[in-house]
Parts: C-alpha cells; sequence; structure tokens
C-alpha cells in the first residue's frame, strides 16, 4: 500500500494495488473511488484532503495483529 500526499493539489491517494484504473465512482463530495478491470478496489482520492484531514503530511500506520491461540493436540 502506497499514501501520497500532494500539497500543490491538496489530494491524498491511498493506493492499494499498482495497476491501472479501469472505473472510478465519486462516493460523496471529494471522494474518489478507483477500481481495477477485475472490479476490485484500487485506490481512494481525497480532494481537498486538508479540509478532511487534520495533518494530511502526517500519517500513522498500525497492524494489529491477532493474538495466537494454543492448539491442543
Amino acid at each position: 500500500m502506497k499514501v501520497i500526499y500532494d500539497a500543490e493539489t491538496d489530494t491524498l491517494d491511498l493506493i492499494f494495488r499498482d495497476e491501472p484504473i479501469a472505473e472510478s465512482d465519486e462516493a460523496r463530495d471529494g471522494v474518489i473511488i478507483d477500481y481495477g478491470k477485475d472490479g476490485r478496489l484500487v485506490s481512494i482520492e481525497v480532494l481537498d484532503a486538508s479540509e478532511h484531514i487534520r495533518e494530511p503530511r502526517t500519517i500513522t500506520y498500525e497492524a494489529k495483529t491477532t493474538p495466537t491461540t494454543p492448539t491442543t493436540r
């Protein structure tokens, strides 16, 4: 996954897969969802990002892990 903030255009892109975009939908004003030719999510673009996100130049990444359960034999 890649996150790109462009201060010049004030756009925030969340890119989930590196492939061509086949279709785009504007889910809400300024939120564009892009899909690949297989219909799977490719990216999300937020226009006027600084109006929606408090600090678009800062990102916190957190990977949640699930606790492993002991196996019984």
